[in-house]
């Protein structure tokens, strides 16, 4: 089997920064890869060469995914080159190591160990462009083109070792656009109504919606403690346990006024809410846009929470793989964040993340994954993909 850090530091040293979402080089990797294996592929490409790849042949009961476009990096700060995929003191080094080209290059070493073994694939594998901005060129267009059926899929994005994620709180983007009475600066508050002090206003109403908490389904409470446990150890935060109970939310760009002695006619702002269960975005979005009368919704993005079955076979059969080759107990969490396995999960597919990966550096300088880690997802990756292979040939 080739070793899977061998695999990441190639794919980390073919630059795929999204945007502008150029993954034509990965994904001739996987490609070629796969081809020298006997395995047969296609590769759909959008604008900007933001190419997909799937494998051919009849679509299996199991998919492995993962993507390939990586969030931008600058050079600054970093121990080695973000671009460099070097592999020193135990880890690959670079953009995209841990999220998550360590987790597609743990499933190609799989594939590998089957070709050596003279092993017939047993999964369907999907190496998609477009997860770091939505996946609207990615896993969205082939679902919207029929290319996939519903089936279990495992995304091979980074998660905690022992603690394979199987649903994700919901999602709630606004562009917001404000409007205000301009004036002159002087007078103010007294003349006039400032478009950046009603952007303010709303904000301050949607900082005390953290403090909320919602009605929880019984069978969700234990899991979702367990899972506000593990953030809090991996992160080192004191307030965990909010994580996946309450609103969190950030307004990621504001931007308005047109001159320093004129109050402000016009501001845009860009929030995105991240939302857990028992709250519905339906009641919440009315309720967040009466608190300004002078805010209109430009863009609205929305998913509700979504969750996989944890009593369901595939959660077990992963569980199960995991803790036999991490050697130590296994118990599935929710994800705070949000990935493609939304719009799988919405699409019929039975989803599960685990992965390869430091979640400390995502995104962030010095990102790696350890060489460790690699090796057992890859083993993973290979197990599950036999118990699967056995059980077609039944």
């Amino acid at each position: 089997m080739i070793e899977p850090q061998k695999i990441c530091s190639d794919l980390v040293s073919l630059k795929s920064e999204n945007p502008p979402g150029d993954t034509y080089g990965p994904i001739e990797y996987i490609r070629n890869f796969l081809e020298e294996r006997g395995i047969g592929s296609k590769v759909i490409c959008m604008p900007g060469g933001r190419c997909n790849l799937m494998t051919t042949g009849n679509l299996r009961p199991l998919m492995l995914c993962g993507h390939v476009d990586v969030v931008p990096a600058l050079d600054e700060g970093w121990t080695h080159p973000p671009f460099s995929g070097a592999i020193e003191s135990g880890y690959v080094w670079g953009r995209g190591s841990s999220d998550m080209k360590g987790g597609c290059a743990a499933i190609l070493s799989a594939c590998d160990a089957l070709a050596e073994a003279g092993e017939a694939l047993p999964a369907t594998l999907v190496f998609v462009c477009d997860e770091e901005t939505g996946g609207e060129y990615g896993i969205r267009y082939l679902l919207e083109k029929n290319m996939l059926n519903p089936c279990d899929c495992l995304i091979a994005e980074p998660s905690p070792a022992l603690h394979p994620c199987i649903g994700q709180k919901g999602l709630c983007r606004l562009e917001l656009r404000f409007t205000g009475t301009p004036g002159h600066g002087s007078l103010y508050p007294i003349v006039g109504v400032s478009a950046v002090m009603e952007a303010i206003r709303l904000l301050d109403y949607v900082n005390g919606l953290h403090e909320r908490t919602f009605p929880l389904n019984v069978d969700l409470r234990d899991i979702i403690r367990t899972s506000s446990r593990v953030f809090a150890e991996e992160f080192r935060m004191e307030k965990g346990s909010e994580i996946l109970e309450r609103v969190t939310f950030n307004p990621g760009i504001i931007a308005g006024g047109e001159k320093v002695n004129i109050v402000a006619q016009h501001c845009d702002l860009d929030l995105e809410m991240r939302i857990p269960w028992g709250c519905s975005i339906h009641d919440l979005i009315p309720e967040i846009m009466a608190h300004s009368s002078h805010a209109a919704i430009v863009k609205e993005t929305v998913h509700e929470p979504s969750l996989t079955d944890p009593a369901c076979d595939f959660v077990s059969l992963v569980c199960r793989e995991v803790e036999v080759v991490q050697g130590r107990p296994v118990s599935p969490i929710l994800q705070w964040a949000a990935s493609d396995a939304r719009h799988l999960r919405f699409a019929g597919f039975r989803v599960i993340e685990y992965g390869p990966g430091e979640l400390a550096t995502l995104h962030g300088t010095n990102e790696r994954v350890t060489v460790s880690s690699l090796e057992k997802a890859a083993d993973i990756y290979l197990r599950i993909m036999r118990a699967y292979g056995s059980r077609s040939s039944v």
